[in-house]
């Protein structure tokens, strides 16, 4: 990828996009784009700080595709009816997806480092870019989420980091099977779990990246990934385990209410360790992010030392505010996985959980159905309550075999308090009538960064 070449993202603002358009143009690249959200209205502080950043905006009616020596990125979400599509294919401009894109800077870098796993990635995304930041290595990383420790009032979207050193750290996507394109140096798999494609598939695609690296870091504590480990070169293998056994362990376990500690065992090597994000699964995360750090030459007490300078990511577990003794949290959950992590983390401590849960699409709904309907089953406490609106929707054609109001009745037949309220807005206003002083009201899903502002906005509901 030549950096200076002007380069044009249809969708800059997605979370995948963003951060990628701010590497290149970090890097020197003309960098310019479109964005339905930006048509709408919508998120305007983030197209004001691109804006102030250099990129050119433009309306996505195919007016920002001027050249034929523009190369066109967009993400496997933007329909080739497109405006901006449609000009691309007219002037013959080079086209790229947004994985093709990414796996091209990764690929090239000295020290690939990439994050796979269902769960947890971007997480251990931003935990590793802080290790190597924090010692001294000037990473580039990127995110999917703003990484709290870079963000500042300058660069409120720190999904990316545009460093000198030699590592690239990027999180991966097994969802559209981009993950074959990339060749890590040093690879991490988190976990393996349903969330867009069968197990099966999931089982060849994280089996291909893992078996690509020099070093492989995994979570042998997930039965899928251990699997997949025992098919893994073990001299090329390091494995990590939250109490269980592997080359890096977490025992003593003490959970906070967003916080915990733990004693990491390495060897003949004990070290407490205490974390500023809660919940037993960043205890993983940060194992992975450790795993992976030492793998790139830094010193194990030096990496445990930095991790828990780690504030966290936006949007996952985050406490947005407090109002009449009742606590609002956002949250990026969205597969079974993700989901029952944060609810295991709150029940941890009282208090009833009042979740609003907008679906990141149709197509995830009807892959998950059962999983989702048997998580909240077991995981949703005698007095939480659950409330679906339909999911996210961001324009082209889809298949609505399964909906919102589906996995409600599902969940409602089997005890749990569950509802299907259509609009966003009336969920939540809905959760915030039913709120008592000691609950915690939890937004989650993902796709959809104005989830954020709804969050902030049933806060002001509340003190009001």
């Amino acid at each position: 990828m030549q950096h200076g070449k002007a380069t044009f993202f249809v969708g800059i603002g997605g979370s995948g996009m963003m951060p990628l358009a701010m590497i290149l143009a970090g890097r020197g690249a003309r960098v310019s784009g479109s964005d339905r959200s930006l048509d709408g209205g919508r998120l305007a502080s983030k197209f004001d700080w691109l804006r102030s950043r250099g990129v050119d905006l433009f309306p996505q009616d195919g007016s920002g595709v001027q050249s034929a020596e523009q190369v066109v990125v967009a993400s496997a979400a933007i329909e080739p009816t497109v405006p901006d599509m449609v000009r691309a294919a007219e002037l013959g401009c080079a086209r790229m997806s947004r994985a093709e894109l990414l796996a091209s800077l990764f690929n090239a870098s000295p020290l690939p480092i990439g994050v796979a796993g269902t769960s947890g990635k971007s997480t251990v995304t931003g935990m590793i870019g802080w290790i190597l930041h924090a010692c001294g290595r000037d990473p580039t990383v990127m995110n999917g989420a703003v990484m709290k420790n870079f963000a500042t009032p300058d660069a409120p979207f720190a999904s990316a980091l545009v460093g000198a050193g030699d590592a690239f750290v990027s999180e991966v996507d097994e969802s559209d099977g981009s993950i074959a394109n990339y060749w890590p140096r040093i690879a991490v798999l988190n976990n393996v779990s349903l969330d867009h494609k069968s197990l099966e598939e999931l089982r060849l695609l994280f089996g291909a990246f893992a078996g690509k690296a020099a070093t492989t870091v995994v979570n042998v504590g997930d039965a899928e990934s251990a699997a997949l480990a025992a098919g893994l070169d073990r001299g090329r293998t390091l494995t990590f385990a939250v109490e269980g056994e592997a080359d890096l362990m977490a025992r003593n376990l003490a959970p906070e209410a967003f916080a915990i500690g733990f004693d990491l065992v390495m060897g003949e090597t004990v070290r407490r360790v205490r974390l500023q994000v809660p919940g037993r699964h960043n205890v993983a995360n940060a194992l992975a992010a450790i795993g992976a750090a030492t793998a790139a030459g830094v010193s194990l007490a030096d990496a445990c030392q930095a991790v828990e300078g780690f504030t966290g990511l936006r949007r996952r577990f985050e406490l947005v505010g407090m109002a009449g003794g009742v606590s609002v949290i956002d949250d990026f959950g969205h597969n079974p996985d993700k989901i029952a992590a944060t609810l295991d983390t709150l029940h941890a401590f009282p208090g009833r959980l009042l979740l609003l849960f907008q679906p990141h699409g149709y197509g995830p709904l009807k892959v998950m159905r059962r999983e989702l309907v048997a998580m909240f089953a077991t995981k949703l406490g005698r007095e939480d309550l659950l409330v679906l609106p339909d999911p996210v929707y961001q324009g082209g054609t889809v298949s609505r075999e399964v909906t919102s109001a589906d996995i409600v009745t599902d969940v409602a037949a089997t005890g749990a308090q569950a509802m299907h309220i259509p609009g966003r807005e009336a969920a939540a206003a809905h959760l915030v009538a039913q709120a008592r002083p000691g609950d915690r009201i939890v937004v989650m899903g993902a796709r959809d960064d104005t989830l954020s502002q709804l969050a902030e906005d049933m806060v002001t509901r509340l003190g009001t």
